[in-house]
């Protein structure tokens, strides 16, 4: 039996307008994802952080991810550093997890607009 590791688990995503709507709906989409594409269970998810850039600011994204359950996770959000030229409307995620997946099993997500910060990843 293998053991599980603590890994990083990193997402993007974008989105069309600054509203509580908005930045709910692709938060929780993109939970979901990096949840499925990692075969990840709640139990499995150890804390969330979530930046946004300097343009979205009419709520939290951990306010979404508690409506997916994640209330008993530590959540915290930040602002991302507001570098010139840098993407605009957009949410990211570090999640820590437990896995038995090595590093390169592991699935990123970057969904919307953001899939252009990775493009080196496969889809």
């Amino acid at each position: 039996m293998t053991s599980a590791l603590v890994r990083g688990l990193r997402g993007a995503t974008t989105c069309d307008a600054d509203t509580p709507e908005a930045i709910g709906e692709r938060t929780r989409e993109l939970i979901l994802e990096l949840m499925s594409r990692n075969e990840i269970e709640h139990d499995d998810v150890i804390s969330v952080i979530f930046t946004t850039s300097v343009d979205l600011t009419s709520t939290f994204p951990a306010a979404a991810a508690r409506e997916v359950g994640f209330g008993d996770i530590p959540l915290m959000c930040a602002s991302e550093i507001n570098v010139p030229g840098s993407m605009s409307k957009c949410i990211r995620i570090m999640m820590h997890i437990y896995t038995t997946r090595s590093r390169s099993e592991i699935h990123h997500v970057y969904l919307h607009n953001a899939q252009s910060l990775r493009d080196d990843l496969p889809k």
